[in-house]
């Protein structure tokens, strides 16, 4: 593992840090919370550009002008003036992860992902064992960039391959075919020791033997962790509007069917509803979002979840690209901004912790919500009644019968 070094917040003159207490203050009064102490704190960067939108994707990506032409350099100084400007809600807390998402960041040149990682370690202390974790698609891997990008200081990819079937990349959207696919992983092999394969199953038309190649294809190359997304119709996508023939509900149970045995018996660890490990190599930055730590988001569209003493804040930023960067010179990043109200904050805790399958400590609710868990007592009791929860003194978890209705399980800790 390459040593990352560990900066502390640059020095600022007098005069800054007055203005950045000012900023501060209104979120440390006192408020309808008490937590005795804050979560970890992650770090996520949004790269808003692809060479091509997918049908099924509602994530915040606009597709590169001329080929593949976006303003990096403009796009990374408001960047960094948007974590300059983000530095006064943060102040004296270490990141544990970083994550680089998209979009499609490996379309950063190698000097830019140096200049981004750089900035963030010139402006934030980040734990000795920081996690960096970058997005790359299979269709934007060159060898020598990927080496780049390691010696920067990433040292976990997470790789978008969805299928091994150039069929079904097709049906997609994908820019990549099988062997670029394969070849992505081999390049990853090559250059990391820590890396994710992104698949999806319950494709148009997939059959249960096409979803068990693609997860085989996979585990052949040994990868230290999967992501198995069941594809879904999400709204504002061309799939919600034009929707392709997708297996039935049946078929989606037997392909999750066997990709639980399979995992399982190829040493693979399902910690998540989508996420499954070898051992030692769960996904630190999502493990946090699941079990409700803090993480500042920062680039385009990207979201974030702060906690105060007395407050929890969330804020997302501009979505369009040349909106955020107009947005980020006039200081003003933040589109959207509230306080998690006491009656939302059951669902917003339950919403992320009950994906895990191991489940959680219920001490943990008090310490992430600042509220006593006998806030959600009722429902706790509802859901066990029905099946779809077991808790003891030492944990609370979903059932398999949970696991399989998780939907229903959450919306049930939404007050309306």
């Amino acid at each position: 593992m390459i040593p990352i070094k560990v900066v502390g917040a640059s020095t600022k003159p007098a005069r800054d840090i007055s203005e950045s207490a000012g900023v501060a203050a209104k979120y440390l009064q006192g408020g309808a919370l008490n937590l005795t102490a804050l979560p970890p704190l992650s770090l996520y960067i949004h790269f808003p550009w692809c060479v091509r939108k997918c049908p099924y994707c509602d994530f915040n990506s606009h597709e590169a002008k001329d080929g593949g032409a976006f303003p990096e350099q403009e796009y990374l100084d408001a960047v960094r003036a948007d974590l300059e400007q983000a530095l006064p809600l943060i102040w004296g807390r270490k990141i544990y992860t970083i994550f680089i998402g998209g979009g499609t960041p490996s379309l950063m040149s190698a000097a830019g992902l140096d200049r981004l990682l750089s900035d963030v370690r010139t402006l934030l202390p980040l734990d000795s064992d920081c996690e960096i974790t970058m997005e790359a698609n299979p269709g934007t891997f060159e060898a020598e960039k990927f080496k780049s990008y390691r010696a920067s200081g990433v040292n976990r990819l997470s790789i978008g391959i969805q299928s091994f079937n150039e069929r079904h990349l097709k049906a997609l959207g994908r820019i990549h075919d099988d062997n670029e696919a394969k070849r992505a992983v081999e390049i990853a092999l090559a250059n990391f020791d820590n890396f994710n394969l992104d698949l999806m199953y319950a494709l148009p038309s997939q059959t249960l033997e096409e979803a068990r190649q693609d997860v085989e294809t996979a585990m052949a190359f040994n990868p230290p962790h999967l992501s198995l997304y069941h594809l879904t119709m999400e709204p504002n996508t061309l799939f919600a509007k034009y929707p392709p023939t997708l297996p039935d509900d049946d078929a989606s149970a037997d392909m999750q069917d066997m990709i639980a045995e399979l995992t399982k018996a190829n040493g693979y660890e399902q910690y998540e509803i989508s996420a499954y490990a070898k051992k030692g190599h769960r996904a630190r930055h999502n493990l946090n979002y699941w079990e409700f730590g803090d993480y500042l988001g920062i680039g385009a569209g990207a979201h974030s979840k702060l906690s105060f003493p007395h407050r929890i804040l969330r804020q997302a930023r501009y979505k369009q690209p040349k909106a955020y960067m107009e947005q980020v010179k006039l200081g003003a990043p933040i589109q959207e901004e509230y306080e998690i109200e006491r009656e939302d904050m059951g669902f917003e805790f339950m919403l992320n912790t009950l994906r895990l399958h191991e489940g959680f400590d219920p001490n943990l609710f008090s310490e992430r919500t600042g509220m006593s868990i006998n806030a959600i007592d009722k429902t706790l009791n509802e859901a066990e009644a029905k099946g779809l929860l077991y808790r003891d003194y030492k944990i609370i978890k979903p059932t398999v019968l949970g696991q399989r209705f998780l939907n229903d399980l959450q919306e049930m800790f939404l007050k309306g």
